[in-house]
């Protein structure tokens, strides 16, 4: 999804242009088993690509019933303690109290230690529902941290909030957040409706994966064609089509380059083959392929050198 973008100052992993991944589950219940079975599918997802250091942290933030009434504990707790914290966390008693535990100023850690914790002050339902979704992923085999301290402030979140951290990032390391958001379509103007989804960080995530070493390599073509002159251009552009539909990956350039520098840039793009077109090939009928790996090249008509590719593209036996 994207491109999005954030006001905020950039830095590594938060930029002010982004992209994201995301799922989510509209309609239904609200079973503890959907939940769970949307962090198994992002788990997954992690695991087939062999991302490193996967922390999945989750918690229950509660309902509309029984975290309001939690936020006004925190807040009366938070009031005792107001002249030993920072400004921000001052302001945010009255804001926001719930903000308060996102804090990473160190001198406040020992004081948010001891703050009302949300996970007694959940109402019947949301500490079954807590339970439930705990046993879940216990029975899918889903590994898990519980982190009293991951909020969702918007209030049409409720219930499991989780986030999955990854190696490699430094202080911005989610790569992953997601949660319950069962008010955001009757926030909307639509009806009551139950909601999970998740949203995914294509940067951070891309990022920890280069940090790691498991990014895959970029993917370079079969041919660049290399192209000069204006029927050279219409030649150009059939070959491309026709290469294509016979399932090769073709680079064609818009505009007309030097063949030195079309052969550069054909070599940084991990080409394989650079098909050379200029007056002469199209006179001619005989089209000359350069093969990059050795720098050697030939002359081929147009149906042999369909054929020659499928061969070099065939697995050997």
């Amino acid at each position: 999804m994207g491109p999005m973008f954030r006001r905020e100052r950039p830095q590594k992993g938060r930029y002010r242009q982004f992209y994201q991944i995301g799922a989510e589950v509209l309609g239904g219940s609200d079973a503890p088993a959907i939940d769970a079975e949307v962090i198994e599918m992002v788990m997954t997802f992690f695991d087939r690509l062999e991302l490193q250091g996967v922390q999945l942290d989750i918690n229950s933030i509660g309902c509309r019933e029984c975290r309001p009434k939690y936020v006004e504990s925190l807040r009366a707790e938070l009031l005792k303690v107001k002249d030993q914290l920072g400004p921000d966390s001052q302001r945010r008693i009255e804001t926001n109290p719930l903000r308060v535990l996102d804090s990473k100023v160190e001198s406040e850690q020992g004081i948010i230690a001891t703050l009302p914790r949300i996970a007694d002050h959940l109402c019947e339902a949301c500490a079954a529902h807590y339970s439930g979704v705990k046993r879940q992923l216990e029975m899918r085999g889903v590994f898990f941290r519980e982190n009293w301290r991951l909020v969702r402030v918007l209030d049409y979140y409720m219930r499991t909030s989780f986030e999955i951290t990854a190696q490699g990032l430094g202080a911005q390391n989610a790569v992953c957040g997601g949660g319950r958001y069962d008010g955001l379509v009757e926030l909307l103007g639509g009806p009551p409706t139950k909601g999970i989804g998740f949203a995914i960080g294509e940067d951070r995530l891309i990022l920890s994966l280069q940090e790691s070493g498991k990014a895959p390599g970029q993917q370079g073509r079969d041919v660049y064609i290399a192209w000069m002159g204006k029927r050279a251009h219409a030649t150009a552009i059939r070959a491309a089509k026709d290469l294509r539909k016979a399932g090769f990956s073709v680079e064609l350039p818009p505009g007309e380059q030097k063949f030195g520098k079309a052969l550069s840039q054909a070599d940084k793009l991990g080409a394989k083959h650079a098909l050379i077109l200029g007056d002469n090939e199209v006179s001619e009928g005989l089209w000359t392929l350069k093969t990059l790996a050795d720098g050697s090249q030939a002359k081929y008509t147009e149906p042999d050198l369909l054929e020659h590719l499928r061969k070099q593209k065939a697995p050997s036996s």
